[in-house]
């Protein structure tokens, strides 16, 4: 890639094209392109967009190449460390003079634009509201994840659109799967998926559905306002202390709807519906496998509390153990962080921001943690 004059506005400002409201203080969706492109690549994806109270920016890489424009310099589909880093650091600065200062800010990326997006909300997870990334890798080679740390839990209470292809001729495969394992196991995100056999170009199906996502969140937005994201001290949990860590792999779940583990059934499921069946009325569950327990309140609660508000659900238990629940926000983060929670996909978009899947007990000390999460949704539905 042969990079020529930097191709920015006075001062070193980006070069963008803007769309929706003009008002400072709209959630404002920052358009990131994939190298060798421009912003104007991807004003055509925004008839399938939410309208109205939301702005659109859609930058211009820095750098001019031989076809269009670039954030950084590549090799085999890996960012040049100090590339990136610089973009990240040209972008952060014009955002801070984009507007009001507390308004909502997510990003929508594309190919190359994914690995910007990705070092932008790892750096800087308390800037941004979420992210749509569409058909590129994170650079996890290059970010905090290689100093030897898993990343467990960084990018909590950031929901995320991923569109994956099983086939890609643009981005390496190896770092389309770690992308794939990292952000649905490990990131402690609410990911959406989007799964297609290939990435040659951006499916309408794909774009129909990131938008339909987009609008979600930022209903979510103005109903709810944002995730306040983790401060102070490490929580404790009654009955527990100090929450452990959990040991092994990361559970996996289905990537469709609804929300279900992979993997064999546990053997404590009745031990765990023992600890736990005092804390609400029992009855079938509105959803689930066949078999799924759960567990009703009689006495009103904070929708943000509960599995369905409708009915009043705090919990239910699967038939292989796992449980669905809402957590409150200081617990939810530990939670996340530790490996006992994964966010539900659709928490904080159209559900709750605490929902989250409690992997099935491995064990009886296990048992003790999950019925520790269950009575610590009631209390937060109860006040208790």
């Amino acid at each position: 890639m042969t990079v020529g004059a930097r191709s920015t506005g006075p001062g070193d400002e980006p070069m963008v094209a803007r769309w929706g409201s003009p008002h400072p203080a709209a959630p404002l969706v920052v358009v990131l392109h994939g190298n060798g492109t421009s912003e104007h690549s991807m004003i055509e994806i925004s008839p399938w967009l939410p309208h109205g109270p939301v702005a659109y920016v859609a930058v211009r890489a820095p750098l001019a190449v031989e076809r269009g424009f670039a954030w950084f310099a590549e090799t085999d589909g890996r960012p040049d460390p100090a590339g990136l880093a610089e973009a990240g650091d040209w972008l952060v600065r014009w955002l801070d003079t984009e507007g009001h200062p507390d308004r909502s800010v997510l990003l929508l990326a594309f190919r190359s634009g994914v690995a910007l997006a990705g070092h932008l909300m790892l750096r800087l997870p308390e800037r941004f509201s979420g992210a749509i990334l569409l058909h590129g890798a994170l650079p996890l080679d290059v970010l905090p994840l290689a100093a030897g740390t898993t990343g467990r839990g960084a990018l909590r209470g950031v929901p995320v659109f991923l569109a994956h292809a099983d086939s890609d001729p643009r981005t390496p495969a190896p770092l389309l799967d770690r992308t794939w394992d990292w952000l649905r196991r490990r990131s402690g995100a609410p990911v959406r998926v989007a799964r297609t056999p290939e990435a040659g170009t951006l499916a309408g199906s794909v774009v129909a559905a990131a938008g339909s996502w987009l609008g979600d969140r930022l209903d979510f937005l103005r109903a709810h306002g944002e995730n306040p994201l983790p401060d102070g001290d490490e929580p404790v949990w009654p009955g527990l202390g100090r929450l452990p860590e959990r040991t092994g792999e990361p559970p996996d779940t289905t990537v469709d709807l609804p929300q279900l583990p992979v993997g064999p059934p546990g053997a404590h499921q009745e031990a765990l519906w023992e600890r736990i069946r005092g804390l609400g009325r029992e009855a079938p569950a509105v959803l689930g496998p066949e078999g799924t327990r759960s567990l009703f309140l009689d006495v009103p609660a904070d929708p943000a509390t509960l599995v369905h508000a409708a009915g009043n659900e705090l919990a239910h238990l699967h038939p292989d153990g796992s449980l669905h629940l809402a957590l409150p926000d200081a617990l939810l983060y530990d939670a996340l962080a530790k490996g006992w929670a994964v966010a539900h996909p659709l928490a904080g978009v159209r559900l709750a921001a605490g929902l989250v899947l409690v992997p099935a007990p491995r064990d009886q000390a296990e048992v003790e943690v999950a019925a520790a999460l269950v009575a610590a949704a009631h209390r937060a539905a109860t006040g208790g």
